[in-house]
């Protein structure tokens, strides 16, 4: 009994799509374990997702900001996190100073990837094989497992839980009604401009959505704020702008509501996928071979030309064509297609 740990710590990714993806790793520690306790460290900003997942016992903030070291306040944390006997911690991160906390709170398993420098720091130290693991969610997966051992197949996937009176609120702060036809387009991705789909397509998409009669919704954070003003304005009144509006939550509860969504890859396309929604997701510069959404209700759009992926922030070659030749009428085609398969499904 000794040897299976029943009060994991995870280390958690700061990312909320890197979070998304590693809900499966949750479900089959679960799955493994019945009666684990489980507890996620990981940035506020990321607490509200991690409040829907079922598996989550307790979600703990991490206080330490991207790239912050803060070596004191790290030992501090361990020490605390010491008093509550973790069996074992499972480090996402692959950074050295991720691997501190487990360490400092003397948790007797400490299990994760050869990262930079962490000799001692973990002693259940994995070798990852990209090769034979591509995605990032068999790499998260495969730490629940034995080294060597297969993954389960299928692979759990993500699913965020939602409230109907909840989701209700949100929309009534928002001046919004609950429509039958509802098309959310996330216009942002966080990682940079060659990720994002031009403002102007989503705009065209937008006008073609409204004059189907659908009530569109333009969905990002603060940082999408310029990108959602500028697609408002060339939608010219088709489109209803929310980037910047809401909470992380309140943009969960946006996707929940919607019938449809489209998406660069980004964390709300995570989102989209862990909510079960019918999904059209854009790849530009990134690659659907390493973070694909998650979700069998999800069409890949990628146009893979000979220089992509490039996984660049901007594009090397000054063009944008990965996305700028992704056409608005083609995502409405998997919009339809998408629709349709929704609605036999149901039926």
């Amino acid at each position: 009994m000794a040897s299976q740990p029943n009060k994991i710590l995870i280390v958690a990714p700061s990312w909320v799509g890197d979070m998304v993806m590693a809900q499966p790793l949750f479900k089959r520690l679960h799955q493994l374990r019945p009666g684990l306790l489980l507890d996620v460290l990981a940035p506020a900003w990321t607490l509200p997702l991690l409040a829907r997942m079922a598996e989550v016992h307790e979600a703990i903030a991490n206080p330490f900001g991207h790239g912050e070291f803060n070596l004191a306040a790290r030992y501090r944390l361990g020490k605390t996190l010491q008093q509550r006997h973790y069996d074992q911690a499972i480090v996402l991160p692959n950074s050295w100073k991720s691997a501190l906390v487990p360490f400092f709170a003397t948790i007797p398993r400490r299990t994760g990837y050869r990262g930079e420098m962490r000799w001692g720091l973990l002693n259940d130290a994995r070798t990852l094989d990209k090769n034979k693991l591509p995605l990032m969610v068999e790499r998260f997966v495969a730490l629940a497992e034995r080294p060597g051992s297969p993954l389960p197949n299928p692979i759990p996937q993500p699913e965020l839980s939602t409230d109907g009176q909840q989701r209700l609120a949100t929309l009534a702060r928002l001046g919004l009604s609950p429509e039958p036809r509802i098309a959310a387009l996330c216009v942002g991705a966080e990682y940079g401009p060659a990720k994002r789909w031009p403002a102007a397509h989503f705009a065209e998409l937008g006008k073609l959505l409204r004059a189907e009669g659908w009530q569109v919704w333009l969905a990002g954070s603060a940082k999408d704020a310029e990108a959602g003003a500028e697609a408002a304005r060339l939608s010219m009144g088709a489109c209803i702008d929310l980037c910047g509006r809401t909470s992380l939550n309140e943009a969960v509860d946006l996707l929940a509501s919607a019938s449809v969504i489209v998406s660069n890859d980004s964390g709300l396309m995570h989102v989209a996928a862990a909510l079960g929604k019918p999904l059209v997701a854009l790849y530009g510069s990134s690659s659907p071979g390493f973070t694909p959404p998650l979700s069998h209700k999800a069409r890949i759009l990628s146009l893979n030309l000979p220089c992509s992926p490039c996984f660049k922030r901007t594009c090397p070659l000054g063009h944008l064509d990965c996305l700028v030749k992704l056409t608005p009428q083609r995502v409405l085609e998997q919009i339809h297609t998408a629709i349709n398969e929704e609605n036999h499904g149901a039926g």
